[in-house]
């Protein structure tokens, strides 16, 4: 599992194929929640379970391909 200390804001999120998932807003729990202001969110914060994080540098790589990143993220209700 990884250490989601290494996680911060305004990372990027690419998926294993390297294409761009997101942007970190910060950590609730066991999730991720990406900013809605990114390109890829369409004006609404998704999530990202912290076990579909496959490791951490300066980029947030998933272990999954964003297709799939996408497919599976939660959608915050308002």
């Amino acid at each position: 599992m990884v250490d989601v200390a290494k996680i911060k804001e305004h990372m990027d999120i690419v998926g294993s194929d390297g294409q761009h998932v997101g942007t970190v807003d910060k950590i609730e729990g066991q999730r991720i929640k990406l900013t809605k202001s990114d390109r890829a969110a369409q004006g609404e914060h998704h999530y990202i379970h912290v076990d579909n994080v496959g490791s951490v540098d300066n980029k947030v790589h998933l272990n999954r391909t964003a297709a799939q990143a996408k497919d599976e993220w939660g959608v915050a209700k308002v």
